[in-house]
């Protein structure tokens, strides 16, 4: 094997061990925590200085301050944290993943495989899950370390390599250049730390003065904004405020520190050229926070004007913080939003059956598109009321009630989304249609089973028994009504009749769908009679 190629070798495989021990460490120490992030999340509040630290510790459990931005940028898109308190969390990511980077200079490659070898071994001879997981952290870092060996071995022959020297003095002559391929390469492996990683092992070679791995440090910070920016491209407007405000952030702090690289490269000291270059990425990562602080709701009001809210997206209306202040007023405001989510599943169930008339895309996307809003607005509702449950140390009998009621509502827009679409795109695909016998009978149960829906939701909102108790004698009309549909429908089939040939199966899964939904409808209603059951229909068994 010649030189250059047992050189690139060495490096590229360097990367590759660097690179899949990070994930392993991250992966590990996310187990490790378990539900320890949901738990940091819970500790923000209006205090800037707790989102700092809670980035921090966010970073260090996760080993990647571009995954952790991505992760707030989804949170924000949800509304389970402001924007506000998004701004401190980032200055904290980025002083989090100086962290591990300061571990990286450690001058400790050569235990890299000793130390995977030894915590390989334990992992694979013990049953203990923690244990596991935490040989798996070890692990990851001797991959690290053990990669981090072979790049310094691989750099330092290539320096042979003329291309390779020509290269690095193109990056040494243009910074601007070093820094968009370290931004670039950053970008593409989704980590900072590999980067800088890279630098260090380069540094601590001869082939990069102390200033030059300065530039590549710029170039790392701008890059892991990549992974945000992506994140958002599918989010809403809070979302691409989170990731904008991220790559500002970076950006302006490489722009403010890039005049002044010579004399903050001077001010850096360490043991080794590779503490040197960890430390200048910590020192820049800390004044960055320290410069941006000040300014983080000034920050936030530029990033929303920047990229204004969207009068037509759709969102809760009715939950805030505010209301957890006074339990009847947050449970009222959790009803109302209850509420708007049910007006579009009665929409959804009254629409189900034009869906098998004919091909209309413009109504199978309206049905995508409602879907999507009652998805949101359960995920909100629960989220809202087991945050207000955290703060009121329990969860009450309405709490319960509606956090069911909207559950199964839905469990009913799925039913419709995934299943009644597409059996009607599965009969248009066949070009078949239903016997006029069979199509009369279809309206007449989608009829009773709207019927319950609107029924189911007027006794939630008037928590009313007498409509309760409507809802269940109507399930168990659509019970008998599918039973005898399906015997009709078994009939026309030994008659030969054509069109119910053809749609037979279609025909009985819209039966079952229908009578599910209407079973859906009522689950709530068994609570409301629970402790009023004056038309003794509890004790009746559902089958």
């Amino acid at each position: 094997m010649d030189l250059p190629h047992s050189s690139l070798s060495y490096a590229l495989a360097g990367i590759a061990f660097f690179m899949y021990g990070m994930n392993l460490a991250s992966e590990s120490l996310q187990k490790l925590a378990a539900n320890r992030t949901r738990e940091l999340l819970g500790k923000l509040s209006g205090r800037p200085y707790i989102g700092v630290l809670v980035g921090i510790a966010l970073t260090v459990i996760v080993q990647s301050s571009g995954a952790v931005t991505s992760m707030l940028v989804g949170l924000a898109s949800a509304g389970v944290i402001q924007l506000q308190q998004v701004m401190s969390l980032i200055i904290g990511t980025a002083i989090g993943t100086t962290i591990t980077v300061q571990i990286l200079s450690l001058n400790i490659a050569q235990y890299g495989l000793p130390a995977f070898t030894i915590s390989f071994l334990v992992y694979f001879l013990t049953n203990k899950k923690i244990l596991k997981y935490t040989m798996q952290v070890v692990m990851g870092f001797g991959l690290i370390f053990w990669g981090l060996e072979l790049i310094g071995l691989g750099t330092n022959d290539l320096k042979q390599i003329d291309y390779f020297i020509k290269g690095l003095q193109t990056f040494k002559e243009n910074p601007i250049l070093a820094i968009t391929f370290s931004a670039f390469f950053t970008a593409i492996v989704h980590s900072s730390a590999v980067t800088v990683g890279f630098a260090m092992a380069l540094t601590m070679s001869g082939d990069l003065t102390l200033v030059d791995a300065i530039y590549w440090v710029y170039g790392a910070n701008i890059g892991t904004t990549a992974t945000a920016l992506l994140a958002s491209a599918g989010s809403n407007y809070v979302g691409r405020q989170v990731a904008l405000a991220h790559f500002f952030f970076k950006v302006i702090s490489v722009f403010i520190f890039y005049f002044f690289t010579d004399t903050f490269a001077s001010y850096m000291f360490g043991m080794s050229p590779m503490r040197e270059v960890a430390n200048s990425h910590t020192v820049f990562n800390i004044i960055a926070g320290l410069l941006f602080y000040p300014f983080l709701n000034i920050g936030a009001k530029l990033m929303e004007k920047m990229i204004p809210a969207d009068s037509k997206e759709f969102g809760v209306k009715y939950l805030e913080r505010s209301h957890f202040e006074n339990s009847s007023v947050a449970i009222a405001h959790a009803q109302r939003e209850a509420m708007r989510m049910a007006d579009i599943v009665v929409s959804m169930v009254k629409d189900s059956l034009r869906l098998f008339e004919k091909e209309n895309e413009a109504l199978y996307e309206s049905i995508r598109e409602r879907d999507n809003k009652v998805d949101l607005l359960h995920r909100e509702i629960n989220l809202f009321l087991s945050r207000f449950a955290e703060v009121s140390n329990g969860v009450s009998q309405d709490m319960y009630r509606i956090m069911s009621f909207v559950t199964d509502l839905e469990s009913v827009g799925d039913v419709i989304d995934n299943s009644l679409l597409e059996m009607a795109k599965k009969k248009q695909a066949l070009k078949v249609d239903f016997s006029k016998e069979g199509w009369e009978e279809l309206k007449q149960i989608q009829a009773k089973v709207l019927e319950a829906t609107e029924l189911s939701v007027s006794a939630f909102q008037l928590n009313n028994v007498e409509i309760g108790a409507k809802v269940i004698y109507i399930k168990r009309e659509v019970r008998k009504m599918e039973k005898t549909l399906r015997e009709n429908h078994m009939m026309r089939l030994a008659s030969q009749k054509q069109e119910t040939l053809k749609t037979s199966s279609i025909h009985f899964d819209i039966l079952s769908e229908y009578r599910r939904i209407s079973g859906l409808v009522s689950n709530h209603i068994y609570g409301l009679l629970k402790d009023s059951d004056k038309y003794n229909i509890m004790p009746r068994r559902e089958t």
